[in-house]
């Protein structure tokens, strides 16, 4: 079965959520070096159908530094995805709650 998401939109998620981790917890998950590689396959122009997310990244995401996190338009909804999958023994949430945290990330 194919996954469904669109990859940017799985990479800007899953970027802004270490970011968040690291640069707002001090609470890495990710190493640098995927760090680094996961922020340059980031396309900040792509078009992802979430018009405030397309705008933040295109506008505010640095590839080199995780700084940009602070600005982040949905820090709660990074919190909520940070505890509900890195996290040690965090909350688990829905699929349907995941997907629509996805829609404003």
């Amino acid at each position: 079965m194919t996954n469904p998401v669109n990859p940017e939109i799985r990479n800007r998620i899953k970027l802004a959520v270490a970011a968040y981790a690291y640069e707002v917890l001090n609470s890495p998950f990710m190493e640098d070096a995927e760090y680094d590689a996961l922020s340059l396959e980031i396309e900040p122009w792509v078009k992802t159908g979430n018009a405030e997310m397309d705008v933040f990244f295109r506008d505010e995401f640095e590839a080199d530094t995780g700084m940009w996190v602070h600005k982040h338009p949905d820090m709660r909804g990074l919190h909520r995805l940070y505890n509900a999958y890195y996290a040690p023994q965090g909350d688990r949430i829905t699929p349907d709650e995941l997907s629509a945290i996805e829609d404003l990330i």
